[in-house]
């Protein structure tokens, strides 16, 4: 009786959201929903090695919600054959499958691109050490004690469940912990930090002329001068101010599933094409709307710009910001038509995100060589008008007067502060005045803004270390 209880409550909400939004969004929900979970069990089951069951539990319980479906999902993790399908009472059904070094794509029922991994060629990191081979304990008791509260329970929800948290100091690592289960070379899914890996690959693009931030981008379905998208720029997708309509990516709970931008990501094979073919909302460059539909059309300029074949993007990625970087525990996924998923679908280590961060400590240099043209890090961080959430060209910012950083420096954050985000407690942090990069990795829902603990940890970090000379080694 109470499990017809509920199939009649999820019925009646679904169809009340078919009133509201229209039957065909309506529709989309339970293939939306169980895409979501199948693409994240996949990746962090086969790519991750973390355990199914508990991914699943903390995912749906970081996504307000979500319970009023997850109920009704059922899941299986195929571990000879690597795919899992995710089903939602035979209304939705999502399959996703795992390559090897490719991490997992959903399978739409068409075939997958195929895509032969470039060959490692074993290039020389440029960015010196962080560390060694074993994890850093906290250097003071200080930190000791932020970490402590990082990696602690509220008594009662909403939980954190930090997975990762690491602290670089002037290039070092001065403390790090990480959950049971996890280690030094687990990759773990950056969410959408991988918008800011996308920011950074076009920025190398730039440095090499082979793309330019004004002027119209060069978006085949585009080309017409008097398509009134013709005149969308590089710049407007980093900012998200192209005013294509695809809805919103800003939340992570049950009403997301509605916007269009997720029939995109886990409906459509060619999400570029897709979003490409979109309309325009409002005229580009007058409005500021965050969503997953630029970074995908970004990805699919690098794919151009790099050769036009997926081999090409990941020896790209690989050669000119991975391996230089000495991120060794990279996987970049990729949509059904072989396009990097460039929005939300990288996964790596906690250090490797701290590598990355530290590029942009680093004014985009490693090692002695630019890696990102000169000036690209303070374009990057530079508030974008009307952004309420404080948000610049690929990285969320402090700088500017718009609510978000307004409100984070009202709670401890330094002014000069950046950093990559991802949905649900995924953080890298840059804040050059402490010569500092700070990465948090977790499942915590959005709201509120300290569920994620990550305000007390900037601030006990900040606390720990600001004092000339009190780290050993860090001058």
């Amino acid at each position: 009786m109470i499990r017809r209880r509920k199939i009649v409550l999820l019925t009646t909400a679904i169809a009340c959201a078919g009133l509201a939004l229209g039957a065909a969004r309506a529709r989309d929900v339970p293939k939306v929903a169980t895409g979501f979970v199948a693409d994240i069990l996949c990746a962090e089951t086969f790519v991750s090695n973390l355990d199914p069951r508990r991914n699943f539990s903390e995912t749906a319980d970081a996504m307000p919600g979500t319970g009023l479906i997850t109920w009704a999902m059922d899941y299986w993790v195929d571990r000879a054959r690597k795919d899992v399908t995710v089903t939602l009472f035979g209304i939705g059904r999502s399959h996703a499958v795992y390559r090897e070094g490719l991490g997992c794509t959903l399978d739409h029922g068409a075939a997958l691109a195929d895509v032969t991994l470039p060959a490692d060629d074993r290039q020389p990191a440029l960015l010196p050490e962080i560390a060694g081979p074993s994890i850093v304990s906290p250097q003071t008791p200080q930190l000791a004690a932020g970490l402590d509260r990082a990696f602690t329970e509220p008594a009662q929800p909403p939980f954190r469940r930090t997975r990762a948290v690491v602290v670089m100091k002037a290039g070092r690592v001065i403390a790090e912990r990480y959950a049971d289960g996890i280690g030094l070379e687990t990759p773990l899914l950056g969410f959408s930090m991988t918008k800011s890996v996308t920011s950074a690959l076009i920025g190398v693009l730039v440095r090499q002329g082979k793309l330019k931030l004004n002027g119209p981008a060069p978006v085949a379905a585009w080309k017409d001068p008097d398509d009134p998208r013709h005149a969308i720029t590089v710049d407007q997708l980093l900012r998200h101010t192209a005013g294509l309509a695809l809805g919103s990516s800003l939340q992570a709970s049950l009403g997301s599933a509605f916007e269009p931008v997720n029939r995109m990501k886990f409906m459509k094979g060619d999400m570029a094409a897709y979003a490409e073919s979109m309309p325009l909302e409002t005229a580009p460059g007058t409005a500021w709307n965050y969503h997953d539909g630029n970074p995908i059309i970004l990805s699919h300029l690098i794919r151009n710009a790099t050769g036009g074949n997926p081999a090409d993007v990941l020896a790209f990625a690989r050669r000119e910001l991975f391996a230089p970087l000495g991120m060794r525990h990279v996987t970049l996924q990729l949509d059904g038509a072989g396009t990097v998923e460039g929005s939300s679908e990288m996964l790596a280590s906690a250090r490797d995100w701290a590598r990355f961060a530290q590029l942009y400590l680093n004014d985009g240099m490693a090692g002695g060589k630019r890696i990102l043209p000169e000036g690209w890090v303070r374009y990057s961080a530079s508030a974008t008008p009307h952004a309420w959430v404080g948000i610049g060209a690929g990285f969320w910012t402090n700088q500017g007067d718009g609510f978000g950083a307004t409100y984070r420096i009202e709670h401890g954050w330094p002014r000069d502060a950046f950093f990559a985000k991802g949905t649900i407690g995924q953080y890298a942090i840059v804040i050059p005045s402490e010569r500092l990069v700070i990465v948090r990795l977790g499942r915590s829902p959005n709201w509120p803004p300290e569920a994620d603990g990550v305000f007390q940890l900037v601030r006990d970090v900040v606390a720990a270390t600001s004092e000339k000379g009190k780290m050993a080694g860090t001058d």
